[in-house]
């Protein structure tokens, strides 16, 4: 089967972005796999399927989030961005509701091009990231190397946050691949490493679950500010600089974390999907 797609990235997170809302193409978890694979593949930081949206839902499509192994991601708010910009440009609306299996993400295109979505709100207690046991999220019992005392938080999928001076000579691929994996999270951690440069800017580089280091990530920026907030180190606002760009995160009063920036397609292309494997 030959099957269209697009290439979209938001800050340098990159996707590839299939549309199944007339028919599913048969992107088993080995398929998707290959397809992510950077080698003999397209290429991507995850593979996004817009499929149609469950029957009463408000929301304008499903999106489906796989990661580059193939297994499936709850949330991940760059994606989000590139498919709230799609179907914006095909409705001519410019706000979209997007359901994914971590819940219904809204969305906004904003003057300029850039994209706002909301990635409702942050989930603090010790269940809902999960952890494998109660502790305070604030300051867990978690060191390893020069990394000691993070703070954790649930944007739809589990973030760890570690605070540090500088990110400068950090082993961020042996750190973080190390503590994706720690028996304190059940379902494994997005591991961010974070520099206060202000009260309303911060640096962040994220080693993400079954990822690895990526140039940004969405729901990492909305975590790094939730904790910096929470440590007493930043305000309610901040723009969060990414290798790939910066974004700006508000978290509301409400408890919802709002994300903006900018979303890009790179090219578009077709593949027979048949000579992966199935």
């Amino acid at each position: 089967m030959i099957a269209g797609f697009l290439k979209m990235h938001g800050c340098g997170n990159d996707f590839v972005v299939f549309d199944e809302r007339r028919g599913t193409l048969g992107l088993t978890v080995s398929r998707a796999a290959a397809l992510a694979d950077r080698a003999g593949g397209i290429g991507c930081d995850q593979l996004i399927t817009i499929e149609p949206p469950p029957a009463g839902s408000a929301a304008a499509a499903f999106m489906r989030i796989r990661n580059p192994d193939g297994t499936e991601a709850g949330a991940c708010g760059n994606a989000t961005r590139c498919v709230a910009s799609l179907l914006a440009a095909e409705t001519g609306q410019p706000a979209q509701i997007i359901r994914t299996t971590a819940g219904d993400l809204p969305a906004e295109i904003l003057a300029g091009g850039m994209v706002r979505v909301d990635m409702g709100p942050a989930r603090l207690a010790w269940q809902e990231i999960p952890l494998a046991r109660p502790m305070d999220t604030l300051h867990l019992d978690l060191a390893r190397g020069p990394l000691r005392d993070p703070a954790a938080v649930s944007i739809g999928n589990p973030h760890v946050s570690f605070f540090l001076e500088t990110l400068d000579g950090l082993d961020i691929a042996g750190l973080g691949a190390a503590l994706e994996r720690d028996p304190l999270f059940p379902e494994g951690a997005n591991i961010g490493f974070i520099q206060v440069l202000a009260p309303d800017r911060l640096r962040l580089r994220v080693w993400e679950r079954k990822a690895g280091l990526t140039r940004a990530c969405g729901s990492g920026a909305c975590a790094a500010l939730v904790n910096a907030h929470r440590r007493g180190l930043a305000g309610r606002s901040a723009r969060v600089v990414v290798d790939g760009g910066t974004l700006g995160i508000d978290w509301r009063a409400d408890g919802h974390v709002l994300m903006t920036g900018p979303v890009a397609t790179a090219f578009a292309g077709t593949v027979d999907l048949g000579s992966y494997p199935p």
